[in-house]
């Protein structure tokens, strides 16, 4: 036979190869680069339809241009209280001063005192475009303010809120991406116990990245998607970690092909070929459930679909491409110092699947009739877990210089005090809707905004339309200030002919609220469905996709059921930003999936040749290892979460990390193959295994 045909089948892994080690060293700096393109100026991201969202739009008619507030508080030196009130000529002076400087847009108010004569406050309002000189620009407010004597300052509102986001998010790039691949490493080096291995995987994951990062670059410069900074964290864990379990996927076929022929070439056809199935319906399954949140009317939602779709893509096009080509060129050698060998008989597949399978079949209806139980004792908690938002001094993990701001703010002044909610009404019933807002309960004050931007003087009449000023009793982030803002707009709805918006920071957390709570009712029955679609057409089955989907489902309200309690008690946490369940559940839904595809393809591959019964066991046996391997390298990656100091973040990390684990080591190991070995042939109905069971060919052990 001539040489040159067995020349010439070399050419295609390596070309592979130096295509991705070109797109590695073009495309792999976009990983870091991100942020260039990143907004995180949460007004970017309110619900489409919402009332705040008209009102935020009907605000540029009342002022030249859109303004952030930094809210300046001066109290006694070293807080422990005292009158400030000799302190107010002097504050106010700052704050002229600060007028018409560097990064300042607008008026700056004139110096308020509190009530109580212990706190003195001013409102500068800030541009908020001025990005990565927004923390400097604070830090010159707070050099000026310090000018007063006898006191200390603080800087609270919007403007610093949004300034420790952006401290927060400066993590992003490099730690949460470095702490995520070193757990990866770390994990693939115990399991694979092999040197080269872990390091193609992990290198074909960092391609995937840089080139998902590139892709969604390119998009967000040309405003077809956003991207903030939670959207840029969840795109790389995402990346590393599914990019990682496609390749434990097929690294193990791959070691099963190459243990059972020596031809490097035949074993990586066959890897694929028997893998590739399963790893695109895992793919899709993730892809359309992400796609799935377009659906949302939630702005930072809708961003997430397409960007994390995308990053899907391109895990999949690297662990298919570029993968088995270099397991081509690499070969045994790939994984060594553990050499691949034929499994001869059972007892080399011996271990704790072994014992595993053993039990699932000595007793299947006792392993998920316990299993389903514990996890609905875990669910019973669900409601437990409350998704009405954060309150600003839970935003941050870490103590924010900004949160101590607020709380010394909410002490002297009403909780509203520097970020009112906003009321547009018709000119001509500015009267009535100033009285029925000041009879409103929860509400402090009431006054309609000026020529001059600020509440107080002759009311500045746009379009018709006048703007009112409210400053609500309560903390503006509070579930009593929601309820205020609920209140507030029965009653001035129902004001004739003032056709009255409410807006502003604690509208916009409302209709978040409300938001969020439509987007479930409607985004996870899609998901179901187009879960229950894929695994029909991957299974050929009727039933067990619906016992799949039922399972995972289960394992969500679990998850949600301890994350509840672990939540208020170890973390400290009274709520969950309203996002956070539905992250939680197309995550948690369409990852775990994964797994069951991943066990259940691989079941009904050997059903179809030694029968039902066998062919679980056989399969949860061959399995196990590599699932439960690659559940924990999904759980590290998305733990590394935690690392950036914000409690949504930390929210996630935590639902998806230990949703995961208990996917993979109960739903995954026992509910589901004791569900299939129990229910027989008929889990397959109306497929072809559900009609006729295979002659086995040798009559199969407990072990087999």
């Amino acid at each position: 036979m001539s040489t040159t045909p067995r020349r010439a089948r070399w050419l295609v892994p390596v070309l592979l190869v130096l295509v991705w080690l070109g797109v590695g060293g073009a495309l792999g700096p976009f990983a870091g680069r991100l942020g260039e393109v990143a907004t995180n100026d949460q007004a970017a991201f309110l619900p489409r339809s919402a009332e705040s969202t008209e009102v935020v739009a009907a605000q540029r008619d009342f002022r030249q241009e859109e303004t952030l507030p930094a809210i300046v508080v001066w109290t006694a030196e070293g807080d422990e209280g005292g009158t400030v009130r000799d302190r107010r000529a002097a504050a106010g002076d700052v704050l002229a001063s600060l007028a018409g400087t560097a990064g300042v847009a607008g008026d700056v108010s004139p110096a308020l005192v509190s009530e109580d004569g212990e706190a003195v406050e001013g409102v500068v309002p800030l541009r908020p475009d001025l990005g990565d000189d927004l923390a400097p620009t604070l830090d010159r407010i707070r050099a000026a303010a310090e000018r007063v004597p006898g006191t200390t300052v603080h800087v609270a509102g919007p403007a610093a809120t949004q300034a420790d986001l952006s401290d927060a998010f400066a993590g992003i790039d490099g730690l949460l991406l470095a702490v995520a691949l070193v757990a990866v490493l770390v994990i693939l080096l115990l399991v694979h116990r092999s040197v080269l291995l872990p390091l193609v995987i992990i290198l074909g994951a960092v391609f995937a990245l840089g080139l998902a990062c590139a892709v969604v670059y390119v998009l967000a410069d040309h405003d077809v998607v956003r991207v903030d900074g939670q959207v840029q964290g969840i795109l790389s864990i995402l990346v590393i970690g599914a990019a990682t379990d496609y390749a434990l996927l097929l690294t193990a076929r791959y070691r099963e092909e190459l243990a059972a022929r020596a031809d490097r070439f035949g074993a990586a056809r066959a890897a694929l070929r028997r893998s590739r199935g399963a790893i695109l319906a895992s793919a899709a399954t993730v892809a359309l459930g992400l796609l799935a949140l377009l659906l949302s009317d939630l702005t930072n939602n809708r961003a997430l679909g397409p960007v994390g779709a995308i990053g899907i893509a391109c895990a999949v096009l690297s662990t298919l491409t570029f993968l088995p080509a270099v397991l081509v060129l690499l070969g045994r050698a790939a994984y060594w110092p553990v050499e691949p060998r034929p499994v001869r008989d059972d007892a080399d597949r011996g271990g704790v699947w072994q014992r595993v399978a053993s039990l699932v079949d000595r007793a299947p209806r006792k392993v998920w009739a316990v299993s389903t139980v514990a996890l609905l004792v875990c669910a019973a908690f669900a409601p437990s877990l409350t998704s009405k938002g954060v309150p600003m001094d839970e935003t941050f993990v870490d103590d924010a210089p900004s949160v101590a701001a607020q709380q010394t703010l909410a002490r002297h002044f009403p909780g509203g005090s520097g970020n009112p909610t906003v009321v547009i009404a018709a000119a001509g019933t500015l009267d009535r809707v100033v009285a029925t807002a000041e009879r409103t309960e929860g509400v402090d004050s009431a006054a309609p905004v000026g020529a001059s931007g600020r509440p107080g003087g002759e009311p500045l009449v746009v379009d018709g339309r006048v703007r009112v000023d409210v400053t609500l009793a309560a903390a503006a982030d509070s579930d009593a200030a929601k309820d205020t803002v609920a209140r507030l707009r029965t009653a001035l709805h129902a004001v004739p002919d003032a056709d009255a918006l409410v807006g502003g920071y604690t509208a916009q957390q409302y209709d978040t609220l409300r938001t969020a709570e439509r987007d479930r009712a409607l985004i996870v029955p899609v998901v179901l469905a187009i879960i229950f679609l894929i695994l029909t057409v991957l299974l050929r089955s009727l039933l067990m996709p619906a016992l799949l989907v039922a399972t995972v489902g289960l394992n969500f309200l679990a998850t949600l059921g301890v994350s509840g309690p672990v939540f208020r008690h170890a973390f400290g946490f009274t709520g969950t930003d309203p996002s956070v369940p539905l992250y939680g559940f197309v995550f948690l839904v369409a990852l775990g999936v994964d797994y069951n595809i991943f066990l259940m393809s691989r079941v009904r591959e050997e059903s179809l040749r030694h029968g039902v019964r066998a062919g679980t066991l056989r399969g949860l046996v061959t399995t196990g290892g590599v699932i439960t391997s690659a559940g924990v390298v999904l759980a590290a990656t998305f733990a590394a979460l935690g690392v950036i100091p914000l409690a949504f973040l930390a929210q996630i990390a935590f639902i998806v990390a230990f949703g995961v684990l208990l996917d993979t080591l109960v739903v995954r190991s026992l509910l589901v193959p004791a569900l299939v070995r129990d229910i027989g042939t008929r889990a397959w109905w109306p497929g072809r295994l559900s009609r006729k069971e295979p002659a086995p060919r040798r009559e199969p052990s407990v072990t087999s």
